[in-house]
């Protein structure tokens, strides 16, 4: 009897406060609806814009995501407001937990910021190989938190996009072009002239080496067990490793086979005899 007594004041409270505020209650339910399609038009005009300035897909959808929650939690307070909800506390509450969150995702949020700043101003793309966050390797993927790369030797490396954009970022492919900066050295009793035409030749014979600008071989060290070369030509950067490696097994076979010696690190001691 008692639980049937509840249902009815229940049933009866709720019939009066529908007979008091029908009319509120339909503007809150047109503020909210409308307000949903009117926020969905415009994280759509955001989208369209971002596309047409050629931003990255991924931050594309992370902008337009959080702009459409944004808003829609506008119309949410907006709607409750009509209904005499008192939304200060509640507003006030969302500022708290925001601030909450957001020390407590301190990292993360740097991590996000430098990822949105890594797509803007692209200091490298997927494809790329750079020195960046302490590794090097081949750019994989660039996400909002971190980045993925592959190293030389075919691992994964994961690393925070703060890591990144806090320091250095060398991109070995942002140019067509690189110099190739090699140094051999020669005996002080070998031909001198002899070893500069040698590695002339074999630079020039070479068809990766790129005429313009060109290529530098001269005598940069009277070292104390050597002379050196410094040998310095432009390639494409795809063919950066292939001519070092080549070069150091040309010259070697080149010179052995002129005669010429490639010295390595010595000492001479001389000791005096006392009479």
């Amino acid at each position: 009897m008692d639980l049937q007594n509840l249902v009815t004041g229940i049933a009866q409270t709720a019939v009066s406060w529908l007979q008091t505020n029908i009319l509120s209650l339909a503007l809150a339910l047109a503020i909210f609806f409308v307000g949903r399609i009117i926020a969905g038009i415009l994280a759509t005009v955001v989208q369209k814009l971002m596309i047409r300035a050629q931003v990255e897909a991924i931050l594309v959808d992370f902008v337009v995501g959080i702009v459409r929650s944004v808003l829609i939690l506008f119309v949410i307070i907006a709607s409750l407001a009509q209904l005499g909800v008192d939304t200060t506390s509640l507003v006030a509450l969302l500022g708290a937990a925001g601030i909450a969150v957001g020390l407590a995702l301190k990292d993360s949020l740097q991590n996000f910021a430098s990822g949105v700043m890594l797509i803007l101003f692209r200091p490298f793309k997927a494809g790329d190989f750079v020195e960046a966050g302490g590794a090097m390797g081949v750019i994989e993927k660039i996400s909002i938190f971190s980045t993925l790369m592959r190293t030389v030797d075919n691992k994964e490396i994961i690393i925070p996009n703060g890591n990144i954009y806090g320091g250095n970022i060398t991109n070995f492919s942002a140019r067509e072009t690189r110099r190739v900066d090699m140094v051999f050295g020669i005996g002080y009793e070998s031909d001198l002239k002899l070893a500069k035409q040698i590695l002339l030749d074999l630079v020039k014979n070479d068809e990766r080496v790129l005429e313009e600008p060109e290529p530098v071989i001269a005598v940069s060290e009277l070292a104390d067990s050597s002379v050196n070369f410094i040998v310095r030509p432009w390639v494409k950067s795809a063919d950066y490793w292939g001519l070092y490696w080549d070069m150091q097994e040309k010259v070697k076979l080149a010179f052995d086979e002129a005669g010429i010696s490639i010295p390595f690190p010595q000492m001479d001691v001389h000791i005096a005899k006392s009479e």
